[in-house]
C-alpha cells in the first residue's frame, strides 16, 4: 500500500509540471556579429520599413561581450519594431531583459513582449528614456491599448536597465530596475505564446540576457 501511495504521489507530481515549459535564457554569446541569433525571427506591427535585428559586439553587455540589436531608425510613429524567439512558448511567464536605448528622435528605448500569437496581437511591457516613462501595453488586432498607469522613470539611455514582468493567469507584474512598478489585470489574451523583444518607430535600441520561466510558487 505505501509503495502505491508513493506511486501515486509521483504520478501526480509529474502531472503537476507536465504543463510548465522549460526555464529558457538567451545571451547571445553563441551567435554571430551581424546576423540574428538562431531560433529568432524579426517581425513588424506596421506598414513600411524597419525592424532590422542583429547581434553587435558590446563590452558592456551585462552577460557577455554580445547583444542584440535593433539598428534600423527608418521606422515611422506607429511602426512596431519586433524580434521573437521561435521556439518558446509561455502562458504564465517570468520573463526577463536588459535593455539600453541608443538612440531614437521619435521614440527611445523598448522592452518585453508576451503571450505573442502574431504581429498583431501580444503584450508589451516598455521603457522609454526619451519620454521618461515605463508603462505596459497589449497589441489587439493591431491596436495599442495602454494598460494601468504610466509610470515615471529616470532611466537614462546609454545604459543598460532591467525590465521584469510576471504573468499569473489576468495577473500582471512589472518590474524596472528590480523594483516593482505596475500593477495590473487584463485577460485579453490567454493562450500561450512567444517571448520576444520589441521597439517602436526609430527607436534603436540593444538587448541582452533574455530569460524567460514559469512564476514560481
Amino acid at each position: 500500500m505505501k509503495t502505491r501511495t508513493l506511486v501515486m504521489a509521483l504520478l501526480t507530481l509529474c502531472l503537476l509540471g507536465a504543463d510548465k515549459p522549460d526555464a529558457m535564457r538567451w545571451n547571445f554569446e553563441d551567435a554571430k556579429v551581424g546576423e540574428l541569433p538562431k531560433d529568432w525571427s524579426a517581425a513588424k506591427t506596421g506598414e513600411g520599413e524597419g525592424s532590422v535585428w542583429k547581434l553587435q559586439a558590446d563590452e558592456s553587455a551585462p552577460a557577455g561581450s554580445k547583444v542584440l540589436t535593433q539598428t534600423s531608425s527608418a521606422g515611422a510613429n506607429a511602426f512596431f519594431n519586433l524580434c521573437v524567439a521561435d521556439k518558446s512558448k509561455f502562458g504564465d511567464v517570468d520573463l526577463s531583459v536588459s535593455i539600453k536605448a541608443l538612440t531614437g528622435k521619435i521614440d527611445q528605448g523598448g522592452g518585453l513582449v508576451w503571450r505573442y500569437q502574431d504581429a498583431k496581437n501580444y503584450y508589451i511591457a516598455r521603457l522609454n528614456p526619451l519620454e521618461g516613462d515605463f508603462r505596459l501595453f497589449k497589441v489587439i488586432n493591431g491596436k495599442r491599448t495602454q494598460i494601468g498607469a504610466t509610470i515615471e522613470a529616470d532611466e537614462p539611455a546609454g545604459k543598460w536597465h532591467a525590465i521584469r514582468v510576471v504573468h499569473r493567469g489576468s495577473a500582471i507584474q512589472c518590474y524596472l530596475s528590480g523594483k516593482l512598478r505596475i500593477e495590473a489585470q487584463d485577460d485579453a489574451l490567454k493562450e500561450p505564446g512567444k517571448v520576444g523583444l520589441w521597439s517602436k518607430a526609430d527607436a534603436v535600441s540593444s538587448f541582452d540576457d533574455v530569460t524567460a520561466s514559469a512564476p514560481k510558487s
